[in-house]
């Protein structure tokens, strides 16, 4: 490949690779099943998307990757796009990035829950995945192994069908050097992401993989992926283990450390940072990571027989394979009876979120994704953490409550 015997694309793939792999040291490549790919076009830009046209337009046989590639999500549902403020060309700048990706042969999945809607990796399967919820979600509750790869990375890694083996893909860098001890289980998913927001504050770096312990009951698929998807946004960690419960046994670097304690008055303190009763509402967003299928069925149980106020937005955000689905079991349709607007493939803050701002004048945001309370300050937003009820019922009276 680096010779240019397979082509000009799979040889910049395998140039990159050897210069991400002589950073982190790495001795060698390892193969991987899968590749993950961060493809959205406020991400990618104009730039990005000549990139990925040039790439297309190589031929056929020496573009296509060589692994199965899915997509995370992009920027633009076209069937709702209007509705929020998006603009023509973002619409066209998306389709020029799909038809170069369907060209490279990526499944366009569109989903940062491919472990709940596509194909779970298995433990000790090596991946090449994008998304950071992605990654800590595959690592801990299915023992897979991926390191947070970038979107040239990951894309690298579909056209050679390996990636360097470094960190997370090495028995050495999964062993545990932390430990937290919950006194009380979290009692939803806004709580769960606020524990895994503080044990994320408290490790703050990639290379420290935490234990948590107390935890009495087993959490289900959403808690642990709200849980991960906030302990990586607010801590860059990869990796951490429930024992008992995630997939791999609890090994420790050394001498187990003393355990970190959190307590219902810190959970309820992490919430309390975003509070703002009584404030002014303009949106409700329920994503960042799209929702399961359950999730889709607790919005809409809890939105029925009630509507949305005038001045709110509630957007759900899901997986084209959910979406799908709630559409044939009548979910969206309840959803959206209620004024609610339910978009498939996006994620809220990959698409344009300070642009949707300025044209739908939306400043106080209400969500119960401790990540997105994490990014979304950023986009110029002022957001408010709490259970998918609350969210709702303000929704539905147009404050914070």
């Amino acid at each position: 490949m680096l010779a240019g015997e397979m082509g000009a694309v799979r040889r910049w793939a395998i140039s990159h690779q050897i210069a991400v792999g002589e950073f982190f040291d790495a001795a060698d490549f390892v193969p991987v099943s899968q590749a993950h790919i961060m493809a959205d076009t406020e991400s990618l830009g104009e730039a990005g998307v000549c990139f990925l046209e040039g790439l297309a337009a190589a031929p056929e046989a020496l573009r296509r990757v060589r692994v199965p590639t899915i997509t995370n999500p992009r920027g633009i549902d076209f069937a709702v796009y209007r509705r929020l403020g998006q603009s023509e060309w973002m619409a066209a700048l998306e389709r020029r990035a799909l038809e170069a990706l369907r060209a490279l042969g990526v499944l366009m999945t569109d989903t940062c829950i491919n472990y709940q809607t596509i194909m779970a990796p298995l433990r000790g399967d090596h991946l090449a995945y994008g998304d950071t919820g992605v990654v800590i979600y595959a690592n801990s509750v299915l023992g897979g192994r991926s390191n947070f790869e970038g979107g040239p990375s990951a894309l690298a890694a579909a056209l050679t069908g390996r990636t360097p083996r470094y960190a997370y893909h090495l028995e050495e860098f999964r062993c545990a050097t932390r430990r937290f001890r919950l006194t009380e289980t979290p009692r939803d998913l806004a709580e769960w992401g606020a524990a895994g927001g503080l044990v994320g504050e408290a490790c703050g770096s990639y290379w420290q993989v935490p234990v948590i312990e107390g935890v009495d009951r087993v959490p289900n698929s959403d808690a642990l992926k709200h849980f991960g998807a906030s302990a990586a946004s607010f801590g860059s960690v990869a990796l951490f283990h429930m024992p008992g419960i995630t997939a791999e046994e609890t090994v420790f670097a050394g001498a187990p450390p003393q355990a970190v304690t959190i307590t219902r008055a810190e959970i309820d303190g992490f919430l309390a940072r975003y509070a703002a009763p009584g404030d002014k509402l303009d949106v409700v967003v329920f994503g960042a990571p799209q929702l399961s299928l359950f999730e889709i069925e607790r919005v809409a149980e809890t939105l029925d027989g009630r509507h949305i106020h005038p001045d709110i937005t509630l957007l759900v955000t899901t997986s084209p394979e959910v979406k799908h689905a709630a559409d044939r079991m009548g979910l969206t349709q309840r959803i959206e009876t209620a004024g609610a607007v339910v978009a498939a493939g996006i994620c809220f803050y990959q698409s344009y979120a300070r642009e949707m701002a300025e044209a739908m004048g939306w400043i106080r945001l209400m969500t119960n994704s401790a990540k997105l309370v994490n990014i979304i300050a950023g986009y110029g937003y002022k957001p408010t953490l709490a259970s998918l009820e609350r969210c709702i019922d303000s929704a539905v009276t147009g404050r914070v409550l």
